[in-house]
């Protein structure tokens, strides 16, 4: 009779999932956030979503929210406060506030978008932080077309793959990346892909959506 040793499958996938990461065909994952400014313009939220699409990006898992001031002031604290300027300054400290207010003040959109350079590849897309600079230097980017300010600039993205995994989890506490390395991410790499308009995400042909998460 042969003995089920739950510690040696656990290690045989951790090791599947190590492989799959260090490949170099392998998708990476990214998390996107389209700002309250650009979700309250239909118009804005649809070109926004189409930058998605035509980049070739795809869309991993989608959902809308309003996010609570408790949970904006943890996700900044924990996920941004080395890029804002110091909050033991005046300056850093408005700055800080202004920005859990704003993202507080009404529905977001958060994606899981993967591509072979999900990261890099959307910070490009959505261009500079600084819309002034976004502008000049990206007039096409998103921020370059449709920011406002420095926080009302419609879209975040991750900036590496450590801040990625921790962003996901955030906003999809019931997404596991490992479970997504090990079932979707092969098929979906390999494809055929299709996308579903209904409900905004790619999957795989014949699979008929994503596994559970």
């Amino acid at each position: 009779m042969r003995m089920y040793n739950r510690g040696s499958e656990l290690r045989s996938s951790g090791r599947e999932m190590t492989s799959i990461l260090r490949s170099p065909q392998a998708l990476q994952l990214t998390l996107a956030l389209i700002k309250p400014d650009a979700v309250a313009h239909p118009l804005i939220l649809e070109a926004v979503h189409q930058q998605i699409l035509s980049n070739k990006f795809l869309i991993v898992r989608m959902r809308e929210l309003l996010w609570r001031k408790e949970d904006c002031q943890k996700f900044y604290q924990e996920h941004e406060g080395c890029k804002l300027e110091s909050l033991d300054s005046d300056p850093g400290r408005f700055f800080y506030q202004r920005l859990v207010e704003f993202m507080a003040s009404g529905p977001i959109r958060a994606y899981i978008l993967a591509h072979k350079d999900a990261i890099q590849l959307w910070r490009t897309v959505m261009g500079p932080t600084r819309v002034f600079r976004a502008r000049h230097v990206a007039p096409d980017s998103i921020r370059g077309s449709f920011g406002l300010t420095d926080t009302r600039n419609t879209t975040h993205g991750s900036d590496s793959v450590v801040s990625a995994s921790r962003e996901i989890a955030a906003f999809f506490p019931d997404f596991s990346e490992q479970r997504w390395y090990e079932e979707e991410e092969p098929q979906l790499r390999c494809g055929p892909v299709r996308y579903n308009p209904e409900g905004g995400i790619h999957f795989a042909a014949g699979t008929g959506g994503p596994g559970p998460t």
